[in-house]
Formats: C-alpha cells, sequence, structure tokens
C-alpha cells in the first residue's frame, strides 16, 4: 500500500466521526484525554477493539491511541506470563492499578475492552476438547475428557482477576472496577463476558462461609455509623438523631464483612424488637418515641435491608444474612417468636399504571359501579381510578377505591409472575428466601417517597421458620405463598 492510499483509508475512518458529532471538526480529542465522561451511544459508532490495536492512527473519539492500547495489553498480559513468579505477577497488577486510578472513564473502558475481549478462551482448544468429551461419553474415559474439557473452557481473564486479587487493597480495585461498568453494560455488549467473569469470581471470593456477622451499634467507630447513613436505601437516614434511634436498645442492626473490606458492610439489616406485628414504618422512624421493652418484646421486625456494594450485583448473600440474624436474636433474646418484615412495594404503582385496564376489567360489574361513583366518573376508565388514587391519602375506610387498591396490591404480590419470579424486586427477594406474604398496610409509609411507590402501602412478610422450604417449593412451582386474608382480597 502506498502513502497516498494508507492516508485516504485513515481519512475515511475518521469522517463518519465528524459527521456523527461525535468529533467536532478541528478539534483533536481534548475531551477524551481530559474529560472523565464518554461519548453518548459510544458503543455503536466507534471501531472494534482488534481493528483500533492493528491500526496506526487514533479516531478523535477515542481515548486510548492504538500504540497506548497495544502497550496496555501487553502490560495486562505481562501480569500472567507463566514465566513470571507470583510476586512479580502481583508487583506489575499494582502498577496497573495505580495507573488506573489516575486513568480518565474512557481510558478506564478501553482496559475493560481489552480484558473482556483480548482474554478469552482458546476457541479450537474448546472446540477440540468437546468434540474428545462427546467421543467418551459413555465410556472409561469420560470424567478426564470432561475434565479436561472444563479446563479448556476457562479463560486467561480469570487468572489475571486473579492476580489482582491477591493483593491488599486488589478486591477493593476489582469491586469498584465492575461498580464503574455498571452504566455501560446495556449500550455495550462487548463488555458482559468480564461482567459475568467478575461476578462468578465475587460468588466464590464472597461466600457466605468467609463472611463475618458484626452488629454495629452506637458504639460502633463513627466512620462504620456513617456508612449506614450513606448506603441506607429504604428509608433515608435525616440525621445523627435518626441513626441514633435505628441503634438504640430496642434496635439492632446487623451486617455481613469480608475480612479483605473489613470496615465496608457489603449488606446490613436493621431490626425491631417489639410487641406486634408492625403496621407503619412511621413509629419506628419516631425519634422521640420510647424505647419498647425488650421484656416483652415478641416480634423482630426487619424494616430495611440494604446492599452496599453494586459492583457485587448478582452476588446473593440477604437469604443467609436473615438467617443468621434470626440465629443471633434468638439467642440473645429467647421471648422472641416471629420474624416479620415492613417492607416496602416499590413496583406497585407502575406497575398498576400499566396494568389498571386488566384489573378494573376483572372487578365485579356492581364493584365497578361503586367505583365510578367514588371517582366521580360512571362507568369510570382506568384513567379515572388512577386520577382519584392520586389523592390516596384522603380516602377513609370505607371508600370503594381504597379496597380496590388494596385488591390490586394483593394481586401484584400474591400472583404476578415474570419467569417464574414475583414481579416486585423486593418481594422476589422475601419469597425466595421463603417468607409468606402476610398482610398490607395502608398508608405504612406515608412519605412522598412511600406515596410515589406503592400509594403509601407497605408489606409484612411474615419468615415462619417452620414453613420456609415448604414456601421456597411451593413458588417453584409456580404459586405464591399468601395468607388468607390476603387471598380473600385477590381478584
Amino acid at each position: 500500500m502506498n502513502a497516498t492510499s494508507w492516508i485516504s483509508r485513515q481519512v475515511t475512518r475518521l469522517l463518519p466521526l465528524v459527521r456523527q458529532g461525535l468529533v467536532p471538526p478541528g478539534e483533536g480529542g481534548a475531551a477524551a484525554r481530559a474529560g472523565s465522561a464518554l461519548p453518548s451511544e459510544a458503543a455503536l459508532d466507534e471501531r472494534p477493539t482488534r481493528e483500533r490495536l492493528a491500526a496506526s492512527l487514533r479516531h478523535k473519539a477515542e481515548a486510548m491511541s492504538p500504540r497506548m492500547l497495544r502497550r496496555t495489553l501487553d502490560e495486562l498480559k505481562a501480569i500472567i506470563d507463566p514465566q513470571i513468579s507470583e510476586v512479580e505477577g502481583g508487583r506489575r497488577a499494582q502498577v496497573l492499578i495505580e495507573r488506573y486510578a489516575g486513568a480518565t472513564l474512557a481510558r478506564r473502558r478501553d482496559m475493560w475492552l481489552l480484558m473482556s475481549e483480548m482474554f478469552t478462551a482458546d476457541a479450537e482448544k474448546v472446540k477440540k476438547a468437546q468434540a474428545k468429551f462427546a467421543a467418551a461419553v459413555g465410556t472409561p474415559d469420560e470424567a478426564a475428557a470432561e475434565v479436561q474439557y472444563r479446563r479448556s473452557t476457562v479463560s486467561p481473564r480469570r487468572r489475571l482477576l486473579q492476580r489482582f486479587s491477591v493483593l491488599p487493597e486488589g478486591i477493593r480495585f476489582l469491586v469498584d472496577v465492575r461498580a464503574e461498568m455498571q452504566p455501560y453494560l446495556k449500550k455495550d455488549k462487548r463488555l458482559h463476558a468480564l461482567d459475568v467473569e467478575m461476578e462468578y469470581m465475587f460468588s466464590t471470593w464472597f461466600d457466605v462461609g468467609f463472611l463475618e456477622l458484626r452488629r454495629i451499634s452506637w458504639d460502633s467507630p463513627a466512620s462504620l455509623v456513617e456508612k449506614l447513613i450513606k448506603y441506607e436505601a429504604v428509608h433515608d437516614i435525616r440525621s445523627w438523631d435518626d441513626v441514633k434511634n435505628r441503634l438504640d436498645s430496642d434496635r439492632r442492626c446487623y451486617g455481613f464483612f469480608h475480612p479483605r473490606l473489613p470496615d465496608e458492610p457489603l449488606i446490613f439489616v436493621e431490626v425491631a424488637l417489639i410487641e406486634h406485628m408492625a403496621e407503619s414504618i412511621t413509629p419506628l422512624l419516631d425519634e422521640q418515641a420510647a424505647a419498647a421493652d425488650l421484656d416483652k418484646a415478641t416480634w423482630a421486625i426487619f424494616y430495611s435491608i440494604s446492599n452496599t456494594q453494586s459492583g457485587l450485583r448478582g452476588v446473593s448473600f440477604g437469604d443467609s444474612l436473615i438467617k443468621r440474624v434470626v440465629e443471633t436474636l434468638s439467642a440473645e433474646f429467647p421471648r422472641l417468636r416471629h420474624f416479620s418484615t415492613l417492607s416496602p412495594i416499590p413496583g406497585l404503582r407502575k406497575w398498576l399504571a400499566q396494568n389498571a385496564q386488566r384489573l378494573l376489567e376483572l372487578t365485579p360489574e356492581k364493584e365497578q359501579a361503586e367505583l365510578g361513583r367514588a371517582a366521580g366518573f360512571e362507568p369510570p376508565t382506568a384513567a379515572h381510578l388512577l386520577q382519584a388514587l392520586d389523592h390516596v391519602e384522603t380516602l377513609d375506610a370505607r371508600s370503594p377505591l381504597r379496597r380496590w387498591l388494596l385488591q390490586c396490591a394483593a394481586q401484584y404480590l400474591g400472583r404476578e409472575l415474570s419467569e417464574g419470579k414475583p414481579v416486585d424486586p423486593v418481594a422476589r427477594f422475601h419469597l425466595g428466601n421463603g417468607a409468606r406474604v402476610e398482610r398490607l398496610n395502608w398508608m405504612g409509609d406515608p412519605s412522598p417517597k412511600g406515596l410515589r411507590q406503592s400509594y403509601g402501602l407497605m408489606v409484612n412478610y411474615l419468615y415462619d421458620l417452620k414453613r420456609l422450604d415448604r414456601n421456597r417449593a411451593q413458588l417453584a412451582d409456580g404459586k405464591i405463598a399468601v395468607a388468607g386474608a390476603i387471598e380473600e382480597l385477590q381478584f
């Protein structure tokens, strides 16, 4: 190829980027070098990673030049060079961690792409091992062929992650990297291999057998209490008085900790010890309320469970947390007999907006007429009912609209499944753990957030320790465990 045709090829590659507005004419990629933001829809317009590695010039929208990309790839490969020791591999990994810390987000993403796309299993070896295994099925060589096949599918990427993980700050680094990747996974499928590999490795490294259950109290280090304020995801902590109330004598807060992240709770649960099944979050969050008498407490109410690390998405330890907390509380307070949640219903309002017409059609004609009179439109439409429910806090106990909303919520929690799982995310968690939908609570959360999510409704999920396995088996068969009162409300 002569110089003229080479230059023509490079210019041709650059022109589409300018036309699409990704690179303003006359600018030399300053945003990519200095800024941290990524171009919108970048994954749809940029060159494939392998093409960039083989190129000579950088497109203006690309963070790393081809030369820098090749150098970074070589440095990543050098970390897992089979000719070097573990110590030297760790030293090289440390250099990459330090460089990553000072890189822009766009350059970090280039590193993600390299790790995801350039450290795959050898396709030819996998194909041969698979054929050998298939031929060995039913023979004495089957087990050995299976082992060989499994080994062939292990990617060098896994070894790379292991080299990072042995460093003192390596686990923290990898968890943060995966958290940073999350917003880009939907736009760029090329990152999925790295994301799935990380999730698999984290599931092993963060197995509940390696986690420590610790109580978090008002006497815990201030830095740890501050983490509760930072990570609380269900009911925002408003002040130090608020957090002190949640750590009072009639409360317990427990978290799971990993030995490599000793000061960082991975997940924590807040518990109230009271005499009855809670029906409203308001008294539990009342900073002026007197502490409950622990000698009379027979109920443990789990009213907030928060995951703290988005980089551990998909790694499940919430069910084990509840089991361990139940065991701990039972040992400390032998009078405790009942374990329940007071939970939000975060998906209810959105789901009802999408399904109101279908639910209205399931409603008997007589009740439809009552709903129409209550809403001021006869016959009512779904839009009329949804509009009337915008003022749900003004409905009295006998309102047909109130009963209809409770019926819809019972249907949502007790009947609606997607791919065999409850559609509400909180219901999916607790019902998957073997709990039962026990009771709906009107104006259980009258806060703006509660009204926005679920018209103020909250739900109790009951953890009957003798029925957990039965309820899980029932859910696997496509039937949600509900109390009689919930079943009576369903359409």
